[in-house]
């Protein structure tokens, strides 16, 4: 059974969250600000986390932060439309995802079992000798789900891995936005701006100069391609 920890200064949102978690046979843990949640994570096998961004004491984006010292374990951020600003920095410090509030509960459990879905496929070791990618200074093994540039070993998110998975398994193949969201999240593109903070996310990892990207460039109008 998986662990879910909700995190909401609005104690009827964590309960609501809890009541459809619950149906559908998820073990949930609540929080009502960013320390609290803090706590929890240290002392509980969490496999993902739900999160407000504005709350008391700590809130979410900071929250993320300490917890992406230690961890990949996906984080979903709960913002309200007034937020955007918030929230894209949420995922460019560390997210994976975010739902805007009022929320539909059925899209609300579609991005959680998709999260795990994605989580446990990445943390699942292959019984398969190792397959490694490399594109002129960037390898990506797929069975440590490593990204080695210049031969240095960099931290990566599972959904970043992913998409620089997709993009180098076809290089110079240019994918829509649209079409990126739909193969790594698989499920329709709510919403595909997501993929952009990703990328700019990766490039910030892979690239010397982000302004003149070597490896991963847009294709005006249509999408992004790894050039190999």
């Amino acid at each position: 059974m998986y662990n879910i920890l909700v995190v909401d200064d609005e104690k009827e949102i964590t309960d609501g969250i809890e009541i459809y978690l619950k149906n559908q046979n998820y073990n949930v843990f609540k929080a009502y600000d960013g320390e609290e949640a803090l706590e929890i994570f240290n002392q509980e096998e969490i496999h993902l986390i739900l999160i407000d961004i504005m709350m008391p004491k700590l809130d979410g984006t900071n929250a993320t932060i300490k917890i992406r010292e230690t961890s990949k374990v996906p984080i979903i951020f709960l913002s309200a439309k007034s937020e955007d600003v918030d929230k894209i920095w949420g995922l460019n410090v560390g997210a994976d995802d975010y739902i805007t509030k009022p929320f539909n509960p059925m899209e609300l459990l579609a991005r959680v079992n998709s999260n795990l879905r994605r989580y446990t496929d990445y943390s699942n070791t292959k019984e398969i000798n190792e397959d490694i990618i490399k594109i002129g200074g960037i390898e990506l093994r797929d069975e440590s789900k490593e990204v080695y540039v210049d031969g240095e070993l960099i931290k990566i998110t599972p959904i970043q891995y992913k998409i620089l998975h997709l993009l180098m398994s076809h290089p110079n193949r240019v994918f829509s936005i649209e079409e990126i969201y739909e193969k790594v999240w698989q499920e329709p593109a709510y919403s595909p701006d997501t993929v952009t903070v990703h990328i700019k996310r990766i490039r910030e990892k892979i690239e010397i100069n982000t302004k003149e990207p070597k490896y991963l460039k847009v294709v005006w109008g249509i999408g992004y391609k790894f050039e190999g």
